[in-house]
């Protein structure tokens, strides 16, 4: 299974860099696959084939020339990377390593092209350490692969077992699949002599682990702890599908990995049909060895073909090659190190072809060695992390950043939706309240039909603030302010014409028979639509210009991509608001001349001051609105919309409310027409 990963973390990086317009602009890259043999004979066969390009190499000699290779992206195993390593220094050519960080492999003086991938660290050491500590188990078995990697973790183990006071009950070498031919000559180690010892430390591959048990017939040691110290243990379920006693046997075991992400791969290989790459002999066994199916007809027609549906979804076994591993994270760093350093490589060369004439599609491999070592010591500084992901902590890895926006799940969206839906009880309340005293006079001397359209209209106000909760769309985007603004033209122009009625009806005395009878028809409800239609005008044209989108911000903050809604055209958008400001002006100047005259119920006054309080809100909001980023700019927007809409409502229908429900002797008749005789004495 990790081979196949591999295999499949390669295609992965080599298609996305290929899709990639400014990284290697013009330039597809390519590659050859070759296999890592168990010897070091077939080790160097394979890689003096790929130097000659033949089926039988000739030393110093490259036959074909179509193909422009200019380095290796070599194997996990440090002894592979060594052992063509040398030759390889013959001809400068780099090798880029994609296991486990090693000593040996980064000595200058013996692999001056080599570069390790991995970083230093001892992080796996202390891991172990601190889970023996931490369960309190002090006397403990170690099994270690005999490699250059094993060597090495069983010398920093021991020393640190021994500063901790962990007695080592026995410690045993197990010969890798490297050195196999040895393994029914020397025997491996019988863990019937060690009875007692019931945590044992395991260091070694998933074919170390498959040999140690056939060989051994530890099936009937269980109910011992194993601690798999090899950090790149992800694939070893896929081994317990072939051998059902592992499975028992490790049950309850520890495993050391690092949590990591390649962006997007996990739908790359659940996208992956027969019909992907079919002149390759890799995926053609793929299919042939996991689904007993062949992606294209076999000359000897014994496998049937795969069905055009099926896909590694459909196989849950195969499910562990979706898990990424620390090698598999590692191969996809190599091949975009690799890109950068090319990328580096052609733009030096562009620049001196613009002062010099030379013959620029003449790539050498050393040449792009030294380029790659440069790249490789700016990657000691920083190699910025593409724009949808940021870099850990250690700044050796880059993760993918997560979306967020104004929700239910963030305590402001929560507190905001909580206020909107307590001021739609609220309004709707009002509005039943009015609904059923509306032949009262308190009601009735106020115009109740331009009354419930404000009671109406202030519902939708508070209604609308949902809108800007929640992942933004298209459509949420565009809705969020044409509702806003239509609904608050509503309010605004019925405010306005409440006003207007005040002043026309203690002046109608005044006016003529003319304007009398346009009074008694109401045609200053007149008012509404003109100001309704003239506010969609503006919304019709900025619709149709530069209507609001999804946008998202990467930029603001370090490990989330904000989700938000842009205003399309800022312009339009001011021009609504300040139309809004006009009407609010209007009504506020108009109430405020209103306020002294002998209203009943003295409602003008509550006009003026909720309009004062309704342009204090949206005064305040400018400054404010442009001093935020993000989230916060939506939530101060939804904050205004409810904030004034409240001042509305309190300030207008709150005292006649408390008139209606806890002072019913001054909303009747006989009390009306007590006041207008007294103001009428006091006028006369």
């Amino acid at each position: 299974w990790k081979n196949y990963q591999y295999l499949l973390t390669l295609y992965f990086a080599i298609e996305e860099i290929n899709k990639d317009a400014h990284l290697l602009p013009n330039v597809t890259l390519g590659f050859h696959l070759y296999n890592a043999f168990h010897t070091h004979r077939q080790t160097l066969e394979g890689l003096l084939m790929w130097l000659s390009e033949r089926s039988e190499f000739i030393p110093n000699y490259k036959c074909k020339t179509q193909h422009k290779a200019l380095g290796i992206i070599a194997g996990i195993r440090p002894e592979f990377s060594a052992a063509i390593g040398t030759l390889l220094e013959l001809y400068k050519i780099p090798q880029i390593t994609y296991g486990l960080f090693h000593s040996v492999l980064s000595d200058k003086d013996t692999f001056q092209s080599l570069y390790q991938i991995s970083p230093q660290e001892k992080a796996l050491t202390q891991g172990v350490i601190f889970l023996l500590l931490y369960f309190g188990w002090k006397w403990v078995g170690l099994i270690v692969a005999d490699d250059i990697h094993g060597r090495e973790f069983l010398s920093d183990l021991t020393a640190e077992l021994a500063s901790e006071d962990i007695c080592v009950a026995f410690t045993e070498t197990i010969p890798t699949y490297m050195k196999v031919d040895f393994l029914f000559e020397v025997g491996m180690v019988d863990l019937s002599q060690h009875t007692k010892v019931n945590v044992y430390v395991f260091y070694g591959d998933i074919d170390d682990v498959t040999i140690f048990y056939i060989e051994n017939e530890i099936i009937s040691k269980r109910k011992k702890m194993w601690i798999m110290a090899k950090p790149n243990f992800v694939y070893l379920q896929s081994v317990f599908y072939k051998w059902i006693g592992l499975m028992s046997f490790f049950e309850g075991s520890f495993s050391f990995s690092k949590k990591r992400n390649i962006p997007g791969f996990k739908h790359f290989v659940q996208a992956l049909t027969p019909s992907h790459y079919p002149s390759s002999i890799y995926f053609h066994k793929f299919w042939l060895d996991n689904f007993h199916c062949s992606p294209s007809p076999l000359l000897c027609g014994v496998q049937e073909l795969c069905p055009l549906n099926i896909s590694l979804k459909n196989k849950q076994e195969i499910q562990v090659v979706m898990i990424t591993s620390e090698p598999s994270v590692s191969i996809w760093n190599a091949v975009y190190a690799v890109a950068h350093a090319l990328h580096e490589m052609l733009l030096s060369k562009t620049e001196i072809a613009s002062h010099k004439d030379i013959n620029q599609d003449r790539l050498l491999p050393w040449q792009y060695k030294i380029k790659f070592w440069k790249i490789s010591k700016d990657q000691q500084k920083c190699i910025p992390c593409p724009i949808q992901q940021y870099p850990n902590p250690e700044r050796n890895n880059c993760l993918p950043k997560s979306m967020t926006f104004l929700s239910l799940e963030d305590s402001l969206g929560l507190a905001l939706v909580c206020v909107a839906l307590c001021f739609s009880v609220s309004t709707a309340v009002v509005l039943g309240i009015f609904l059923k005293h509306q032949d009262s006079p308190i009601i009735k001397a106020n115009n109740r039909t331009l009354s419930f359209i404000l009671l109406i209209s202030l519902l939708l106000c508070f209604m609308c603030t949902f809108l800007f909760i929640g992942q933004p769309s298209t459509a949420s985007c565009i809705l969020q302010q044409i509702t806003f603004a239509l609904v608050f033209t509503l309010v605004l122009s019925t405010v306005l014409a409440k006003t207007i009625t005040v002043v026309l009806a203690f002046r109608v005395v005044k006016l003529g028979r003319t304007m009398r009878r346009l009074f008694v028809s109401g045609i200053y409800n007149s008012v509404i639509p003109i100001c309704f239609l003239m506010q969609l005008i503006l919304l019709g044209v900025w619709m149709g210009t530069s209507p609001p989108y999804i946008q998202a911000d990467a930029h603001s903050e370090h490990s989330y991509i904000i989700i938000l809604c842009n205003k399309g055209s800022v312009t339009a958008f001011y021009c609504v608001l300040a139309y809004l400001g006009i009407l609010a002006l209007g009504s506020f100047t108009v109430a405020f001349l209103a306020r002294n005259l002998p209203d009943t119920f003295n409602e003008s006054k509550f006009l003026t001051f909720s309009m004062l309080v309704f342009c204090s809100v949206w005064v305040t909001f400018l400054p404010v609105y442009h001093s935020t980023k993000n989230k916060a700019m939506v939530a101060v927007e939804v904050f205004s919309i409810l904030a004034s809409s409240a001042g509305l409502l309190g300030c207008i229908f709150i005292p006649k409310c408390y008139i209606i429900l806890l002072r019913p002797d001054k909303n009747s008749l006989k009390c009306f027409k007590n006041k207008t005789k007294y103001r009428h004495n006091r006028l006369f």
